[in-house]
C-alpha cells in the first residue's frame, strides 16, 4: 500500500481551478515536466483546446482521489 502524498488534495484541487490552464497544480506536486508542457500549451489556440480536457481530467481525478505527486503517492489527505 502506498503512502498519502504530503500535498493536500485541496490545495492541488483549488490549484486546478483557479490556474489549472498554466499547470501550476502540476508544479504543485512536483510534476513539473507535465507543468511546464500545460504552460506551454496555454500559448496557442489548439493548446489552449488540448489543455481544456487535460486540465478537466485533472479535476476529476484530484477530486476523486486518484492523482499521484511526482512519486506516485496519492493525494488523499484533504487538509491538515
Amino acid at each position: 500500500m502506498q503512502q498519502p502524498s504530503e500535498k493536500l488534495r485541496l490545495v492541488a484541487l483549488l490549484l486546478a481551478i483557479l490556474f489549472g490552464g498554466f499547470g501550476v497544480h502540476r508544479f504543485y506536486v512536483g510534476k513539473v515536466g507535465t507543468g511546464i508542457v500545460q504552460l506551454l500549451l496555454t500559448c496557442s489556440v489548439v493548446g489552449i483546446l488540448i489543455n481544456m480536457w487535460w486540465v478537466l481530467i485533472d479535476w476529476i481525478m484530484i477530486a476523486a482521489g486518484s492523482f499521484e505527486d511526482k512519486q506516485g503517492n496519492p493525494l488523499t489527505v484533504w487538509t491538515r
